[in-house]
């Protein structure tokens, strides 16, 4: 006997407009920082004021040797956004950094953003760039321009040593011009995008810190002059 054509238990095929709406995750609304006071936001071992940089008004933040470097942080420079609390989703930021007056030849400028940070101010996750590597004549110190840290148990030293090439990479890096960066967290993973990118630069698939939540600061390394203009923050709706 033959199967009649006209019995298929196929559903039946749904518009393209809804599909979209039955796929669609709503996204939360973008938590926008102008940065252009210190309003709400807390200093944590760094200098930091309002500033104007190559045409925009932003935070200007410097790591001192000669402040006291207190527990939080973990001896890290950072301001932290006092009212953030970030588990998943985008962090979006616009800087600019170098290595500050006097420095040694040394210095690197290091400058990005700390997320997921824990009560106590000393555990966190950090991406950051350097931008003097970013167009260094050494192929080497180019595929240092990124960096991925967990703090305190983390730090470059150890992830470099440990694991080398896997939590850093190359990037074009100007020093002192202002640079776009993203940082996408999902979970255990997160992906950094400069400039506008759309593949990311850097990508880390287990952060230190496991699943947590935290807020969110601009951060400096040691011997860095670094300004901030804005900083977005995009949850992930769960």
């Amino acid at each position: 006997m033959q199967r009649s054509l006209g019995c298929s238990h196929r559903p039946p095929l749904l518009p393209p407009a809804l599909l979209a709406l039955l796929f669609f995750v709503p996204q939360l609304p973008a938590q926008t920082y102008r940065l252009q006071s210190m309003a709400g936001l807390t200093p944590v071992n760094v200098q930091a004021g309002p500033a104007n940089w190559r045409g925009r008004p932003a935070l200007r933040l410097v790591d001192n040797p000669a402040l006291p470097h207190t527990q939080a942080g973990g001896g890290q420079a950072m301001v932290i956004l006092a009212d953030s609390d970030f588990e998943d989703g985008a962090i979006e930021a616009d800087f600019a950094a170098a290595p500050r007056a006097g420095a040694a030849d040394s210095a690197r400028g290091f400058a990005g953003v700390a997320f997921r940070i824990q009560p106590d101010g000393a555990h966190f996750e950090c991406i950051y760039l350097r931008p003097t590597n970013g167009r260094a004549d050494d192929q080497l110190r180019r595929n240092h321009s990124t960096q991925y840290i967990a703090n305190p148990d983390f730090p470059w030293e150890r992830l470099r040593r440990e694991s080398p090439g896997v939590y850093e990479s190359y990037t074009d890096l100007e020093p002192g011009a202002w640079t776009a960066m993203k940082i996408v967290v999902s979970g255990t993973h997160a992906q950094l995008y400069v400039n506008g990118a759309t593949q990311p630069c850097l990508i880390v698939n287990d952060l230190k810190l496991g699943k947590t939540r935290g807020k969110v600061a601009l951060w400096v390394g040691t011997d860095t002059e670094a300004y901030f203009s804005r900083l977005s923050i995009r949850k992930e709706s769960h």
